[in-house]
């Protein structure tokens, strides 16, 4: 894994999780994520821990979300590695895909992201000589960064068969799209009908009572016949 901390109380025990057949290690990195994202909606990528997924490193791997569609491996399993005959650390993971098939996985690996939900995939690669056709399982599940945004993708990828010569892409048969619903720590959606906060309250016993404010009555003129007149003349014979 990268250089991200790694802590002890990450490592899950998933001994008890129903694989499907062929697929153990899909099922081992998928029981590891939901355990370590409880009621969340989505894990930390700090939170991985190798030694939780020890049965299936050679399959897993995760990759960084870099542009809108594009995702690039920082890690990933000596599985992959043997698929593509090369070192696929740092490859878009589209790479792994014939080109017809890579829009669909730039668009599913986006909404992975902005969702945030979960991707499955049923693949096949295609046989020529020296390369039996044969059948693959990827997942892919988002993780936060220490930023607090999903850019982050663990993933596992598992081809059953003989791989015989390298590379080995691959074309999609089947994709399977899983919107996250929020968990206990998902931010509240606002209600639009309470816009207005609340008023604090008056704590009993310690705030004296105030009167309420009252609008002061026009002051009344008392009507009068003789007014004094605005200017007098005084008369001195000095």
């Amino acid at each position: 894994m990268d250089k991200s901390d790694q802590k002890t109380q990450n490592v899950v025990e998933m001994s008890d999780h129903h694989p499907d057949s062929g697929y153990a290690a899909i099922a081992q990195v998928e029981a590891y994520w939901e355990a370590l994202r409880g009621a969340r909606v989505v894990p930390k990528r700090s939170e991985i821990d190798p030694r939780g997924i020890e049965g299936a490193l050679e399959n897993a791997f995760i990759v960084e979300r870099v542009a809108p569609g594009i995702a690039r491996l920082r890690i990933a399993g000596s599985h992959l590695n043997d698929l593509m005959g090369m070192e696929v650390r740092g490859m878009p993971l589209t790479a792994m895909f014939n080109p017809n098939a890579r829009q669909l996985i730039s668009e599913t690996i986006e909404e992975v992201f902005q969702a945030p939900g979960t991707g499955r995939f049923r693949l096949t690669s295609s046989g020529s000589e020296g390369r039996p056709e044969g059948e693959a399982r990827m997942i892919l599940l988002p993780l936060k960064s220490d930023l607090g945004d999903v850019s982050r993708l663990l993933g596992c990828l598992v081809f059953k068969g003989q791989i015989g010569l390298a590379p080995r892409r691959f074309d999609v048969l089947d994709r399977e799209f899983t919107f996250l619903m929020p968990g206990t720590d998902a931010t509240p959606i606002p209600d639009p009908e309470q816009d207005t906060p609340a008023k604090p309250q008056g704590v009993p016993g310690f705030a004296a009572p105030v009167p309420p404010y009252m609008t002061p009555a026009p002051a009344r003129v008392r009507p009068t016949d003789k007014r004094p007149p605005y200017l007098r003349l005084v008369k001195s014979d000095d």
